[in-house]
């Protein structure tokens, strides 16, 4: 464990999140298939807020990067308290390997945690790819083969179809980062996660009710959902939230929020009550942001 690099971040940041951080990185590393843990991010650069996120790299021995990822949802929600399961993050840049979104409760305030998990052995050109810390490094004279395995599996998943419940979660931590946009007065940055938010939710409804769509983004969308009474109704819904300003308040942001779960109750009602729990804890916490 590289404590140099660890206590000149503690001195750069007195943030809460390092105290989270810490408390990841332990989790982290207690896994043998764990060769490397880097920081990325503000909390690297020594320019984090009270709502920056903790950012990492996680390189993961190849033969057990498949295993690793089946198994993150349960560790983040049993050992740091994850509210929700991770959103496969689309923003993130392709680095080999696939990113993730935690949103975890930290000193009363949700916490995002971002994961990027690549297999160890690429973990040197993410080294000359991005700007980042090693906090941990198990072996420093190991060499990882690549595995022909890994790179087929996250291919597969960035063009799997996601499902109800994945883009529910999408718009949860959508909302939270546009919440903290507002926070912050990053307006252009609200505007484009505004944005993705709709996105999510117009994917939401394709997905539940025009599962079998065969038109790009939002084209047809009309014909396609609004033959239904509840498709009309998601849709006025949908209109609504794009109508509003094209920067986000947190009026706009609550008001979509409502609409949001407006909408799952009518057209995704399985994947709202398997989140219930979750979206309660999530509203409560985001109150408190």
């Amino acid at each position: 464990m590289n404590n140099a690099v660890l206590d000149s971040l503690a001195q750069a940041n007195r943030p809460n999140q390092f105290g989270l951080l810490e408390r990841a990185m332990g989790l982290f590393t207690t896994s043998e298939a764990v060769t490397h843990l880097l920081v990325r991010g503000s909390l690297a650069s020594g320019t984090a807020d009270r709502l920056s996120d903790v950012d990492f790299v996680v390189a993961v021995r190849d033969e057990s990067f498949i295993d690793f990822i089946a198994s993150l949802d349960a560790l983040v929600q049993v050992d740091l308290g994850g509210i929700l399961p991770g959103w496969r993050d689309t923003i993130v840049g392709n680095m080999g390997g696939l990113g993730f979104v935690f949103l975890v409760p930290w000193a009363g305030h949700l916490q995002q945690i971002d994961l990027y998990v690549i297999p160890s052995s690429r973990v040197e050109d993410v080294h000359r790819h991005t700007v980042a810390r090693t906090i941990f490094v198990r072996d420093p004279d190991a060499e990882y083969e690549p595995s022909a395995t890994v790179p087929e599996f996250v291919a597969e998943s960035l063009a799997a179809p996601r499902s109800c419940t994945d883009l529910l979660i999408e718009v949860l931590v959508l909302g939270y980062l546009i919440r903290k946009r507002i926070a912050r007065g990053q307006d252009f940055i609200a505007y484009s996660e505004s944005y993705r938010f709709n996105e999510a939710t117009k994917n939401l409804i394709k997905a539940a009710l025009a599962p079998t769509s065969r038109f790009y983004g939002w084209y047809q969308l009309r014909e396609e959902v609004g033959a239904t009474p509840i498709g009309r109704q998601c849709l006025q819904d949908l209109s609504a939230m794009v109508a509003a300003s094209p920067v986000p308040t947190l009026a706009s942001l609550t008001d979509g929020l409502n609409r949001v779960d407006a909408i799952a109750e009518r057209a995704a009602p399985e994947a709202l009550d398997s989140l219930r729990p979750a979206i309660q804890a999530y509203r409560y916490h985001l109150e408190l942001s």
